[in-house]
């Protein structure tokens, strides 16, 4: 049962992994750069906290917060990123794709909306195993309108399967502001399908929390699927990317005016600032011991750029390289 003193740990340690990442895109350790979560914290955290070790989550593009507050290893984590052999799938996923299943983390998705139906799909198949699992998938308010999404809580509904769906509407589909996107209501659409919807302060990592344990305990207890809208605000870039080519769809102003509900020091104001203190110092000791990890890590063998691309007894044609 995670506590105040534990949210907190969950939402500093997602805040200082990315600050830390972005350094390391800006170094070049990161090749590509990365989808940075600052703002949203408070999402990962609260939802995370509401599962059983057995529960399974699928994630997104902007993922790492998800698989944080799942449990993976950030050391594991940061030597994904920089791609290592090392990483939690030996440097081959990256940013948008790590997974580990051992911790019921099914995958990041770059496809926007992807990881609906991958995460209905294993709590449905877990229900009909007997195993008491529940599923938590993970989506922005870009993917709302996805046909995929839409058609997966269709078949969620009518199954009754026991997944939440969670909408991270952070007011941006990469630039395109929500209201320019959504006709009607984000949680209209889960309610169409008579699925149970709210919206929540998604800022709040204590507001997340109840709202996820709401909707956990219904679909453990056979109710079948909940669908939240956790509204919060993108502090950072869509994509570091932006940090050189600086596209002006929000103003300076406004960003500044976001963050005034800063998820990590709402949820820091809630203990003694002792604990707080203590907390920030582990996880500062634990990133940068996680850095060194990463960076002192091999690289993969190229020689193994083809393993896992085919199923077992299957092998790349003659002539393949």
């Amino acid at each position: 049962m995670i506590d105040a003193a534990g949210l907190y740990r969950t939402v500093r340690l997602i805040r200082r992994f990315e600050e830390r990442a972005i350094e390391l895109v800006r170094d070049g350790a990161i090749v590509g750069g990365i989808h940075p979560y600052l703002g949203q914290e408070a999402i990962a955290a609260g939802t995370c906290g509401a599962l059983r070790p057995g529960d399974v989550i699928t994630s997104t593009h902007r993922g790492h917060g998800h698989v944080l507050a799942k449990g993976a290893d950030p050391a594991r984590m940061l030597a994904e990123l920089t791609g290592r052999a090392t990483g939690l799938n030996a440097g081959r996923g990256g940013s948008m794709h790590a997974a580990d299943f051992s911790l019921g983390i099914l995958g990041a998705n770059a496809i926007v909306g992807a990881a609906v139906p991958i995460a209905t799909g294993a709590a449905w198949a877990a229900r009909r195993a007997g195993k008491d699992v529940v599923a938590i998938t993970y989506f922005g308010d870009g993917a709302v309108s996805q046909g995929v999404v839409l058609e997966t809580m269709n078949l969620a509904s009518l199954w009754k399967v026991p997944v939440v769906l969670v909408c991270e509407n952070n007011g941006f589909a990469t630039t395109t502001r929500v209201e320019q996107a959504v006709a009607g209501s984000i949680t209209g659409r889960a309610e169409a399908f008579g699925i149970p919807a709210s919206t929540v302060d998604g800022s709040d990592p204590e507001a997340v929390l109840a709202a996820a344990r709401e909707a956990v305990d219904r679909a453990r207890s056979g109710g079948g699927p909940s669908f939240i809208e956790c509204v919060a605000y993108r502090f950072d870039a869509h994509h570091t990317w932006e940090h050189s080519a600086r596209p002006r769809y929000r103003t300076d102003d406004e960003v500044a005016l976001g963050m005034q509900r800063d998820p990590v020091a709402l949820q820091g104001s809630r203990i003694p600032a002792e604990d707080r203190d203590r907390i920030d110092a582990e996880i500062e000791a634990l990133l940068d011991e996680a850095v060194r990890f990463a960076l002192d890590s091999p690289l993969p063998d190229p020689a193994g750029a083809l393993d896992h691309l085919y199923a077992d007894g299957l092998r790349a044609r003659a002539g393949v390289s």
